[in-house]
């Protein structure tokens, strides 16, 4: 992956409907040039998909919880992470080193509905308690990292 590469993926990122030719135009290549490179980046596994990023709040999913899962001392991340995989309302999750085994994003309608998720957390098997956090509001998300990076290959 070269700096080119790194350039289209960060447009992709800013706008995951621009056309070949608008990313063309945005890192001096052709639309055809464009077209072949982000092929390959999907066939590598680079470009993983494309999506919609929706408002929690117009879908109505008001609350977000960031919730830090501790894990038993025999507990299988494996199982735990399928586990979680299996919810709906998880949003992402982070296999993360500290005290915590896993962080977990959640979305839901109401704090009551959080409440019902924690309980169905708690019951996970190598689940040993949670602490969660509250998002009172987001500032940014999702955002893209544009940097293209020291060092990269030409």
């Amino acid at each position: 992956m070269d700096t080119l590469d790194r350039r289209i993926i960060a447009a992709l990122r800013e706008n995951g409907r621009a056309t070949y030719a608008d990313l063309g135009r945005r890192v001096g290549l052709s639309a055809s040039a464009v077209h072949e490179r982000v092929g390959k980046l999907e066939a590598t596994g680079v470009i993983t998909g494309y999506h919609a990023v929706v408002n929690p709040s117009a879908v109505g999913l008001g609350v977000t919880a960031l919730i830090g899962i501790h894990s038993t001392d025999v507990a299988d991340d494996e199982d735990v992470a399928e586990s979680l995989a299996l919810l709906p309302e998880v949003e992402s999750c982070y296999r993360v080193a500290g005290d915590e085994s896993f962080v977990v994003k959640v979305r839901v309608a109401t704090v009551d509905e959080l409440e019902r998720t924690l309980g169905r957390l708690r019951r996970i098997d190598g689940v040993a308690r949670t602490r969660t956090t509250l998002v009172l509001s987001t500032r940014f998300e999702g955002r893209p990292n544009t940097s293209e990076g020291e060092g990269d290959e030409q």
